[in-house]
């Protein structure tokens, strides 16, 4: 309760901020100006140097029935909205420990910030202004310049960054006229999707679905190629060149993490949301299928993989599965995990064990599970047999919108889990599962 409250004050400090001026001008004291219209939106954020638009829609004629969608290509994600005073609005970004804080204009428009909500820590907040009936993303229609070049397909990235990347993303792209949509993936997950616009030789893509916002803007070369920059949070900007490869692959993402030579199970014992030590040497997990989830609230590829997760084990839980979630997160505070994490259980619906690992820090992670041989991305997911030895490890996650790729992981999922709940549990444990 302590840190719930420490967040809210937080949180509210920030409203008064923007606070300040609702009431100037001529606007009677304490007369209440309307809420925002019903409708397509369309935001600009302030990201480095750039402007990174962004789509949503607003539902309900009020605060208290009113739903914020974020739109991004196919995707929706949907958010609550609270008015507070006349002219403020927060909404909370649901298990990301970040909200938009904004303020109605009199002109209609809304203005405010992106801003982090982990106590103490000061991270980026980006301004951003939006206004009604605009559903364009970054060039109007009547505004469209012929395309050079149609950049549909997959391209093999090379991203220049201070240190090697040996693995480097894949981008899949569609475009469909001047409309681009696409993912970028990584070893360690993907984009969610992106959606931009190509005009002449120049292309630009945007994705906002709760998490920081990101914009990758580039050129197509005369040789076919595309050239661009990535850009997140404040001063983040990398550099990439691309060329179209149907055959680029990512590494499986059963062989990037293994357990270490000689060593065939995992050990831990971390504090579930009451503070209640939990171990996999519990009763509970013994002669069981146990799938290990190493996650945080604040990674958005660890958000898709439990909308994924967490149906799945309601249907199986009754074959001998149990599951649990490790979070990790950006505060090594346990009533700080409580609220991140229990708002992560109650918006998904998890009915698994939820633990708290600590902060979100990889070379902590793998100090306090030493069998792995490494770790490096958020979620990985480890999958333990009856008799407690682990069979696979899986590094990332990659979500719908990566199309086959999603459906590879599905069917891999569901194969090495049906073959290891057919498999006998030991004699020992038998009688009693």
């Amino acid at each position: 309760m302590k840190c719930m409250t420490s967040i809210l004050r937080y949180a509210l400090a920030g409203l008064t901020l923007i606070s300040t001026t609702l009431y100037a001008g001529d606007k009677p004291r304490g007369k209440a100006r309307p809420f925002i219209k019903q409708g397509i939106w369309r935001g600009v954020f302030n990201v480095a140097e750039d402007e990174v638009p962004f789509n949503f829609e607003l539902r309900g004629k009020d605060a208290e029935h009113a739903i914020f969608t974020l739109l991004n290509g196919s995707r929706r994600d949907d958010f609550h909205v609270t008015r507070i005073g006349d002219d403020s609005l927060f909404i909370k970004m649901n298990t990301y420990d970040a909200a938009l804080v904004a303020k109605i204009e009199s002109d209609g428009r809304i203005t405010g910030e992106y801003r982090s909500l982990v106590p103490n820590f000061r991270g980026n907040a980006l301004p951003f202004v939006a206004e009604f009936g605009k559903s364009y993303r970054f060039v109007e229609t009547s505004r469209n310049v012929q395309p050079k070049a149609n950049v549909s397909g997959k391209w093999q990235l090379t991203v220049y960054t201070k240190e090697a990347i040996h693995n480097q993303p894949i981008a899949l792209l569609k475009q469909v006229g001047n409309k681009l949509t696409g993912v970028v993936m990584t070893i360690v997950g993907d984009s969610r999707e992106l959606e931009g616009t190509v005009q002449g030789d120049e292309f630009v893509l945007s994705g906002f679905t709760g998490p920081s916002p990101k914009i990758y803007k580039g050129r197509i070369n005369d040789d076919g190629s595309i050239s661009g920059v990535i850009s997140s949070g404040i001063y983040s900007n990398q550099k990439f060149d691309a060329i179209k490869n149907d055959s680029a692959e990512l590494p499986d993402p059963y062989t990037i993490t293994h357990l270490k030579e000689g060593v065939r199970k995992i050990e831990f014992t971390f504090p579930d949301l009451n503070g209640k030590p939990v171990s996999l040497s519990d009763e509970k997990y013994k002669g069981k299928v146990v799938i290990v989830e190493l996650v945080g609230t604040w990674c958005p590829n660890c958000t898709d993989q439990t909308v994924f997760l967490a149906p799945w084990f309601k249907k199986n839980h009754d074959r001998g599965v149990e599951a649990i979630a490790i979070g990790f997160e950006q505060k090594d505070d346990l009533e700080y995990a409580k609220y991140t994490l229990g708002k992560l259980r109650d918006k998904y619906n998890i009915t698994y064990d939820i633990l708290f690992g600590g902060l979100a820090d990889k070379k902590l992670v793998s100090e306090k599970i030493p069998a792995l041989n490494k770790f490096i991305a958020y979620p990985t997911t480890i999958i333990i047999d009856r008799k407690g030895e682990v069979r696979e490890i899986y590094t990332g996650y990659t979500g719908t919108v990566t199309g086959k790729y999603y459906e590879n992981y599905v069917s891999k999922f569901n194969k090495v889990l049906d073959e290891l709940i057919a498999e006998p549990a030991p004699d020992q444990y038998a009688l009693s599962h």
